[in-house]
């Protein structure tokens, strides 16, 4: 089959990109190694993709899910060890992943044999990394990895045991992390590297802020998040002052939503702020407003908040 022709106008807009690549790619070997690279990647699994929505500022039941990748933690964890291990110790690894911390302490002020428990525990959390690991470059899980114990990490993830006194070489490293009382951090590393494997992009359809009391935990939680996009729902377009242009006609729903931005960021600002009388005196010098201060606001630090967003409509 003939080719079309080129124009110049066609080549010259190649050229561009040509040329836009030449700067990431100056030679035949770094272009040849790029290729080579993404052509391998396209014969690995599609990493997962988490689809969240209607967040609603409930941080709490947010955080549980990316905590939990919406029970695919779970499901990892049962697949590897169904036929190894109770229902019972599945689910407890599982909450460790969760909320390592919090369960750690738990979990170390009752088992009476803890240097048991650590290595039995850590040898589990490697396999799951092993396992959530398989389908992403060595590269790629590299820089996943927590920077306190990437090299460790990256080593007894990638075990051979076949090759000769390297089987000795991983058993002393476990045992050294848990003779010099590192055990608890790189439990914490490893759940940590598992959500961050888990998931390879985080996708959020919508409606963060309203209802809610603490769309901004959200918010900073989702600034941390390693991969992530927003799409903006109608809640979140109310939310922000610059989602109104001020006008004759817009001028109370431009107050309304400066008001209802400040409502929402309210809890978390320091005390000192908390104790200006802001809302008070909005409320009196614009009562066409249609906002009113709430009573069930925080009394103990002495502010006072404005009602709910859904009011607001």
């Amino acid at each position: 089959m003939e080719m079309p022709k080129q124009t110049r106008e066609d080549v010259m807009q190649h050229l561009k990109y040509l040329r836009m690549l030449s700067n990431q790619y100056p030679n035949i070997q770094a272009a040849s190694t790029e290729i080579i690279n993404l052509q391998a990647i396209l014969g690995l699994p599609k990493g997962t993709e988490h689809f969240m929505s209607d967040l609603h500022g409930e941080y709490e039941a947010f955080i549980h899910i990316r905590n939990s990748a919406s029970g695919a933690i779970r499901e990892k964890v049962d697949a590897l060890y169904q036929n190894t291990v109770t229902k019972e110790e599945r689910a407890e690894l599982s909450t460790l992943i969760y909320y390592p911390k919090e369960k750690l302490e738990e979990i170390t002020s009752r088992v009476a044999d803890l240097p048991e428990w650590y290595k039995i525990t850590l040898n589990r959390l490697l396999e799951l990394c092993r396992l959530l690991g398989s389908k992403y470059t060595r590269s790629k899980v590299r820089k996943a990895l927590p920077t306190d114990f990437d090299y460790i990490i990256d080593e007894l993830i990638n075990v051979n045991y076949d090759a000769h006194n390297k089987e000795e070489y991983y058993a002393n490293i476990i045992s050294t992390i848990i003779d010099i009382d590192r055990a608890d951090a790189f439990i914490i590393a490893l759940c940590t590297t598992i959500k961050r494997l888990i998931v390879d992009r985080l996708h959020i359809v919508g409606d963060i802020f309203d209802r809610g009391p603490r769309a901004d935990i959200i918010l900073d939680n989702l600034m941390g998040h390693h991969s992530v996009d927003i799409q903006w729902g109608n809640h979140d377009i109310l939310w922000p002052p610059s989602s109104t242009i001020p006008s004759p006609t817009t001028t109370w729903k431009s107050l309304k939503a400066v008001m209802a931005s400040v409502c929402v960021l309210w809890p978390s600002l320091p005390t000192k702020f908390i104790k200006i009388p802001i809302f008070p005196a909005l409320c009196q010098r614009f009562p066409m407003s249609g906002i009113t201060p709430s009573k069930t606001c925080c009394k103990a630090r002495g502010c006072t908040r404005l009602s709910p967003l859904s009011s607001l409509s």
